[in-house]
């Protein structure tokens, strides 16, 4: 199994609970965990925890899972963290029978690590329709009250 990315090095603690983890996923994915092998893990995102926000790591494994009629499928997988406090908090695990079931995960992923910006004419005039919504919903309530 290798854990290594072109980056960062991780220390044996980090890959030690990374493989525990992807096990764990496999296990949830109805594969026997005495048969099923990992055969890559490695490291695709890693962000680091600012004064902002908290950093995050994606990662990917590959490996072999026998279901329980004795069937060798490959497994393709994903482990998300969430780093607070320089703790990795297990988001979320997940097993997929191909690449492209987990390229499909890892472009959700992605979609939620942009926040929203301002800058988009959409966000701008959907906040622009609240404010209006509110004053003529406020200019109602007062009309009614004083009526």
């Amino acid at each position: 199994m290798s854990a290594e990315t072109t980056t960062r090095r991780f220390s044996e603690r980090t890959i030690r609970q990374v493989s525990l983890d992807c096990r764990h996923s496999m296990v949830r994915g109805k594969f026997c965990p005495d048969r099923s092998e990992l055969a890559q893990l490695r490291c695709i995102d890693d962000r680091f925890e600012n004064d902002q926000s908290f950093g995050c790591q994606l990662w990917y494994f590959e490996g072999w899972g026998v279901d329980g009629s004795d069937q060798r499928h490959a497994v393709y997988g994903v482990v998300e963290y969430s780093l607070q406090y320089g703790l990795h908090e297990l988001v979320e695990e997940a097993v997929f029978d191909s690449e492209a079931q987990r390229e499909r995960f890892r472009h959700l992923y992605e979609r939620e690590m942009h926040h929203p910006t301002w800058r988009r004419p959409a966000q701008r005039w959907l906040a622009f329709g609240v404010v209006i919504m509110a004053l003529i919903s406020l200019a109602y309530l007062t009309i009614v009250t004083l009526a």
